[in-house]
């Protein structure tokens, strides 16, 4: 999982980043950064560029490598090289290996397992949503497995309590995933049902099939009642985001916010109205907009509507994508995003 954000986060960078644009360091930066466990890639970049979103051009990285990250690790030492036109950031050997003369030489060194390799960011950004959230037609949770009972009559389940369903026959299917019938999306351009947004409310495990089936919960983000649904827990989702600018014209808008919440930031999850048959697939980048009116006033007395001019304030790339609706990461925000403002091609 960790490979597959550093991927992430490096080719959206490098993609979005426009070579025009001079790299732009921060005040007095310093000179190395000694590596050390909880770093980040994102977090070592700002000690460094006041974009830290552009650090695989300071790492002066090609799209091969782009999609094969270099991995560093805790102990190791990045330095700051200013020789050439262009500032770059390299990695020596690990902290403490000297020369002959008992110099610190900052030379490449390459290291053969990625077990304790620091991330582009927190891993826990990204990958709970990989399985989840979820887009539903309507209709299609009517038909599989529901809890029907809980131990003791208990009106909640919680980690670590059998739940008793339906339509669990055999053994085929070890893990599963739990949901709850949720809010619907609706195309705010159009009108249009565009699905029901399924609230992922943990995991459960088979431990005997038959009518009703005997399952026992191991994860729970929210307490499970009678009624909520089960659907197969997918394999670990091993994708190797190559991040890119959409192949078409895309014009989105941002229809939800995952939890539920009116305004957002940073590292936190939107819903899209356009989705793969809109041309969007896993990895496409957007920027997002801020596009508002203004109403004006003379003396308390209300005048016109006046357009402000349009404002692009972020960056989004799409991880999940449905036939209608997709779900993207908030990258990069200058200010709250909120439902209604716009993404298209940056």
């Amino acid at each position: 999982m960790v490979r597959i954000i550093s991927a992430l986060i490096l080719a959206v960078t490098a993609i979005c980043a426009t070579a025009a644009e001079p790299l732009q360091l921060v005040d007095n930066p310093p000179d190395r950064h000694v590596v050390v466990k909880g770093d980040t890639l994102w977090g070592i970049s700002g000690k460094f560029l006041k974009e830290p979103w552009r650090w695989p051009e300071i790492w002066n990285m090609n799209r091969d490598e782009i999609k094969n990250p270099h991995l560093i690790y805790p102990g190791e030492i990045i330095y700051l090289d200013r020789s050439g036109a262009k500032p770059r950031l390299r990695k020596g050997k690990p902290l403490g290996t000297t020369s002959g003369d008992g110099v610190v030489k900052l030379s490449p060194h390459i290291y053969s397992t990625s077990t304790d390799a620091i991330s582009s960011i927190p891993s826990n950004v990204i990958e709970p949503f990989l399985s989840q959230p979820l887009v539903v037609e309507p209709g299609q949770l009517d038909n599989v497995p529901r809890i029907i009972a809980t131990p003791e009559n208990r009106s909640m389940i919680a980690v670590g309590d059998q739940a008793f369903t339906t339509l669990i026959p055999d053994a085929s299917i070890k893990r599963w995933n739990v949901f709850r019938p949720g809010k619907q999306l609706t195309d705010p351009d159009t009108g249009e049902l565009l699905g029901y947004e399924a609230f992922f409310l943990g995991n459960a495990n088979l431990v005997q099939p038959g009518e009703p089936a005997v399952l026992q919960v191991t994860v729970a983000k929210e307490e499970m009642l009678r009624g909520d649904r089960l659907l197969p827990a997918p394999p670990p989702n091993i994708i190797s985001y190559v991040p890119h600018r959409p192949e078409s014209t895309i014009a989105a808008k941002i229809i939800s916010i995952y939890g539920g919440v009116y305004e957002t930031g940073r590292g936190y999850i939107v819903t899209l109205n356009r989705g793969r048959n809109d041309g969007l697939d896993v990895g496409t980048v957007l920027a997002i907009f801020r596009n508002r009116v203004s109403v004006g006033f003379d003396e308390n007395v209300r005048l016109e509507e006046v357009p402000i001019p349009e404002e692009r304030y972020g960056l989004i790339f799409v991880f999940r994508v449905f036939d209608r609706v997709s779900y993207a990461l908030v990258l990069d925000s200058s200010k709250g995003v909120v439902i209604g403002d716009s993404a298209r091609n940056p």
